[in-house]
């Protein structure tokens, strides 16, 4: 199978990145050490290409009628232009086809960015309900378009320092914005640039979004203003401290959201009906998603692993798991049985043996701060 490449691909083999296949794009998990790109989003500024995930246009005079429907959070929140909400698209059966944001721009046009695994699916499935709803709205895929978009995130406490002084015509409207909201700014040099103050580190920064073509001119424009190029390594760590799911590991469509520590983007409570609303009312939450920190040395927490709650009558199972370079402990997301607490002790079974752990509210960290202890 031939992988899909980004517009940076040249950009990342002539920096030394190594290369995998994630979901089908060849892309790089580190450019030498992980651990010095994990901390330079911690303590200065680095950027991560993610060209990969997938921007979608939807233009039409229904569109907010149909994203009320198709969306678990609510769009209505979304009145004044430039806002951001993040949301899960549900199924019928109430569990996650995939996470989400959605950009307001006008009544005409909002704008999302799904993942890149789910892109195919996630446009067939809004291509499908927009002929349900009769809504006739005009879908489009933005890398397959005739002007593609490519998208770098930004993302450490100097950050939007460092993206200003490469696209200083970008500072007097990226500057007022608050996080979750977005603007769209001409630049001389770079054309249309989209800075959405959002994330996926924990860490304040800029997700930008330019054309295809100028993207790697943006790229090595911001590598001279000295934000270090990280790959999917340090981006998987740093979420991972920031409490934040991945789609396929943490959640997916065999899991209720309610059950993913998602209930804060579902809205359950306004009379709005959406896709999946009547069966998550109908499930409930039937488990609950926390933090781990193993307390014993022996071991890695990693994904699958088995969680056992008071001597073997319980279980619950690790999502996600690492070792944190900013906390220096192994660290996990885990879904457990309703009635775990912060503060209990658990044991987690790796390779025999059951190693005690601490649960924790989450984040791990969030700007720079170790919150959990």
């Amino acid at each position: 199978m031939t992988l899909k490449a980004t517009p940076l691909n040249n950009a990342h083999r002539a920096l030394g990145a190594r290369m995998v296949d994630f979901g089908g794009w060849d892309m790089p998990v580190n450019y030498g050490s992980q651990i010095e790109e994990h901390n330079a989003v911690r303590n200065d500024a680095g950027m991560f290409d993610v060209s990969h995930m997938c921007v979608v246009d939807i233009e039409g005079p229904n569109v907010r009628a149909f994203l009320r429907g198709l969306l678990a959070n609510n769009v209505d929140k979304l009145q004044v232009s430039g806002k951001a909400l993040y949301s899960c698209m549900l199924n019928a059966e109430g569990t996650v086809i995939d996470d989400l944001i959605v950009y307001f721009f006008n009544e005409n046009w909002f704008r999302l960015v799904v993942n890149a695994g789910t892109a195919e699916k996630d446009v067939a499935w809004m291509q499908q309900q927009n002929t349900a709803t009769n809504s006739g709205l005009t879908i489009t895929e933005r890398r397959n378009a005739n002007e593609p978009m490519a998208l770098v995130a930004v993302q450490g406490p100097n950050a939007r320092a460092k993206v200003w002084q490469v696209l200083p015509e970008t500072q007097a409207a990226s500057e007022a914005i608050k996080p979750f909201n977005v603007v769209i700014v001409k630049d001389t040099a770079f054309g249309e640039v989209m800075l959405a103050r959002t994330g996926y580190t924990g860490e304040d920064g800029f997700e930008i979004g330019v054309s295809a073509t100028q993207v790697e001119a943006l790229w090595n424009a911001l590598i001279a203003a000295g934000v270090k190029p990280a790959g999917l390594g340090a981006r998987d760590t740093l979420r991972l401290e920031a409490g934040m799911n991945l789609y396929g590991q943490d959640m997916d469509e065999t899991v209720n959201p309610l059950d993913a520590g998602l209930a804060w983007t579902i809205d359950l409570v306004s009379e709005r009906d959406f896709i999946g609303k009547a069966a998550l009312l109908a499930k409930g939450q039937n488990a609950q998603f926390v933090g781990l920190i193993l307390r014993e040395k022996g071991g890695v927490l990693r994904a699958h692993q088995k969680v056992i709650i008071g001597g073997n009558e319980q279980t619950g199972e690790i999502t996600s798991g690492t070792f944190s370079p900013t906390m220096q402990e192994a660290i996990a997301l885990a879904r457990v049985p309703n009635g775990v607490a912060v503060g209990d002790t658990v044991h987690v079974e790796i390779r025999g043996k059951q190693l005690a752990a601490s649960v924790v509210k989450l984040p791990f960290v969030r700007n720079g701060k170790i919150l959990a202890a």
